[in-house]
């Protein structure tokens, strides 16, 4: 099998790694991760999962002038699981996702909801990240590492998100769903399917930030997990859908493009793990933020040319139509 490895280090940590971790917290938690990302005021705005000393999960907002640096962090947590009144929320919050609607002119956050049940994708939506309406749950358990795309597709918007059966073998592929109203979703599709064997994205994967529109299509950077005799590996690929049928699949990487490497993605609560969940492209340059070993947040950087570049020499991709056995 014929390998594409035409940009070895598409992606570039930033020299200052990591850029935020619990020390720089202002009230007391155990650590601070995957983040949201996104533009508001000609600012960086993230919104971080932090993980409380119960082990419970919330989200804060973590504003910058340039994105690199001197981070102002809300005095306490933004948004708080609200079990009383969601209990779909008993467990915490995590993993968040942030879409600009333009035809809405507002923020959809999409957001694991730690259910009795287990996770599930919940949708929020914002205009200043002051204030938040929740609009509840949308997919049930086990589901999560979900976004929306920006646009409506034939009237109807659109969203990825990653299911997981519990059947030995089902495996966790990326799933595309549809909406006339961002509360009922259905004709669910899947959209990316993991692979099998001994790939470095078998068997289980799912979507780390919102897609990107690009000329050719939707980008997409998604995690594959790797199961070792040592334990998991997060690691990241690319992936291209079609710009009218976001369900179609196009390109897609063969080898990880990004991994854990160094010290703070290697050690940490989870080893082995670099999880985005937000990224912002400005000048065709590309900002990634990232859980390094879900014990802080770092930065990467990329030329979004060159992502486009890569995946377009990428090989085409299979039928990934939905088997049901």
């Amino acid at each position: 099998m014929k390998s594409v490895q035409l940009y070895p280090e598409l992606f570039q940590r930033y020299e200052g790694n990591p850029i935020l971790t619990i020390k720089d917290w202002p009230y007391p938690a155990n650590s601070v991760f995957n983040c949201a990302a996104t533009k508001h005021n000609n600012e960086t705005v993230l919104l971080a999962r932090v993980e409380d000393r119960r082990g419970m999960s919330h989200l804060t907002v973590v504003r910058s002038k340039d994105g690199l640096s001197n981070w102002r962090i809300d005095m306490e947590p933004t948004i708080l699981p609200d079990p009383e009144n969601h209990p779909e929320e008993i467990w915490g919050i995590e993993d968040p996702r942030i879409t600009y609607i333009g035809e809405l002119d507002e923020y959809i956050i999409a957001y694991t909801s730690y259910s009795r049940g287990g996770p599930l994708v919940s949708l929020a939506r914002t205009k200043d990240f002051i204030t938040f309406e929740r609009l509840g749950p949308v997919m049930p358990p086990e589901d999560k590492d979900a976004a929306l795309f920006p646009t409506r597709f034939g009237g109807r918007w659109a969203m990825l998100h990653r299911p997981a059966s519990a059947l030995h073998g089902a495996g966790a592929h990326i799933w595309i769903s549809f909406s006339p109203d961002l509360k009922h979703w259905g004709d669910h599709k899947i959209a990316i399917r993991a692979h099998e064997g001994g790939w470095w994205d078998a068997n289980k994967i799912g979507l780390s930030p919102e897609p990107i529109r690009i000329p050719e299509g939707w980008l997409v950077l998604y995690h594959g997990v790797k199961t070792t005799g040592g334990g998991v590996i997060y690691r990241l690929g690319l992936a291209l859908l079609d710009a009218d049928n976001p369900a179609k699949l196009l390109r897609r990487s063969t080898e990880w493009i990004f991994g854990p490497q160094e010290h703070y993605e290697r050690e940490g609560d989870v080893d082995d793990v670099v999880f985005p969940c937000g990224w912002i492209v400005e000048d065709s340059k590309i900002r990634l933020y990232y859980g390094g070993a879900d014990t802080c947040i770092a930065l990467a950087t990329a030329d979004l040319n060159k992502l486009r570049d890569y995946i377009m020499k990428c090989p085409p991709a299979v039928d990934n139509s939905v088997r049901w056995f």
